[in-house]
């Protein structure tokens, strides 16, 4: 579900042969007189609240306050790509409050794919983080010689491109439509039915299902890597990446899930399937803000942290996981040349 148009994403409206379905579906009262709207209406505010200064805050240390490394490469990466989705939040706040959509046609195609570039961004970042840890823990020396800040941008840059390609569809398949007198802004798979399916599996075998592999077996390798060599007894060098990475699965799997249910709605509870559209996108929309908050508290004591600045603690967290990182390879770069002296 797009958050733009807040009955459904991939809306029952598939066919101009089916208006006894759009009847169904179509609100009877404003956003302000339901619960579950207001509801999301008060936590979508919120998530733009502190998503936008969060994020800006992040992208503020990690661009002028930082060394530019390429740990922050990524973070700042990560932070750009939340800032600019809370940043398009209030088109749908706006939308949600007056059950129509009044911002035209071209930011109806544009404003819900940042949701997508959003999503598919994120989630090949944290695949090129966790590759990037693998290839540190075991190849340290190559990862000391070669992990430079360039390349580091250049892997950023094709990972937007392979997000921004994959978020197209929303602006193929979205349009506005005069509906029973109000404006709506709604996807229109009239032209092949198989193309609503084809959109939503693809979204969830490479925005979900084929990144979780990568990043379970990279986390797998590092696990047994660090237990066998007996080499650090800390997780601190993946403690930040561990807790962005449960985040984003944790945040987007609801909508991924009633997507997926959406595809044979009519097998399902039309209202309980609306709901969790709903409900799944919002939590979707939460990961945008999550990622700030994760970088002020997974660094050292929370008390200790908690004492001192904002931007204190944001930098102290980055600080220490590129440190911790730094160490770990150093040490693995000595234990190995050493190791080479008895061959």
């Amino acid at each position: 579900m797009d958050l733009y148009e807040y009955d459904q994403d991939y809306n029952y409206t598939e066919s101009s042969n089916i208006p006894h379905e759009e009847a169904v579906f179509k609100h009877q009262s404003t956003c302000l007189k339901e619960v579950l709207c207001v509801s999301l209406l008060v936590v979508n505010v919120v998530i733009f609240l502190l998503g936008f200064c969060g994020n800006i805050l992040v992208i503020w240390i990690s661009s002028f306050k930082m060394k530019k490394t390429v740990n922050t490469t990524w973070y700042l990466s990560l932070a750009i790509s939340d800032f600019i989705f809370c940043a398009f939040l209030p088109f749908s706040i706006t939308s949600m409050v007056m059950d129509e959509w009044i911002f035209g046609q071209f930011l109806c195609k544009f404003a819900p794919s940042v949701m997508f570039l959003n999503m598919f961004s994120s989630i090949f970042l944290l695949v090129v983080i966790s590759i990037d840890r693998c290839v540190s823990v075991m190849f340290p020396v190559w990862a000391q010689n070669h992990r430079t800040v360039k390349k580091a941008s250049i892997v950023v840059v094709m990972s937007w491109l392979l997000a921004i390609a994959l978020s197209f569809p929303s602006v193929i398949f979205r349009d506005v439509s005069d509906y029973m007198g109000r404006t709506i802004c709604h996807n229109i798979y009239n032209s092949n039915q198989h193309n609503h399916m084809i959109v939503a599996v693809s979204r969830f075998l490479a925005g979900f299902i084929a990144p979780f592999i990568v990043i379970v077996i990279c986390y797998s390798i590092i696990i047994i890597r660090l237990r066998t060599n007996r080499m650090t007894k800390s997780s601190k060098p993946f403690k930040v990446m561990s807790a962005l990475v449960a985040a984003f699965f944790i945040c987007w799997l609801p909508y991924h899930v009633f997507v997926l249910l959406e595809l044979n709605h009519q097998n399902f509870n039309h209202r309980l399937l609306t709901a969790g559209l709903q409900i799944g996108t919002s939590l979707a929309s939460a990961n945008s803000f999550l990622n700030p908050v994760l970088y002020v508290f997974m660094g050292n004591d929370f008390k200790r942290k908690f004492k001192s600045s904002v931007l204190s603690k944001m930098e102290n967290a980055m600080i220490e996981e590129g440190r911790t990182t730094s160490r770990y390879l150093s040490r693995s770069s000595s234990m190995d040349g050493r190791a080479s002296t008895h061959i």
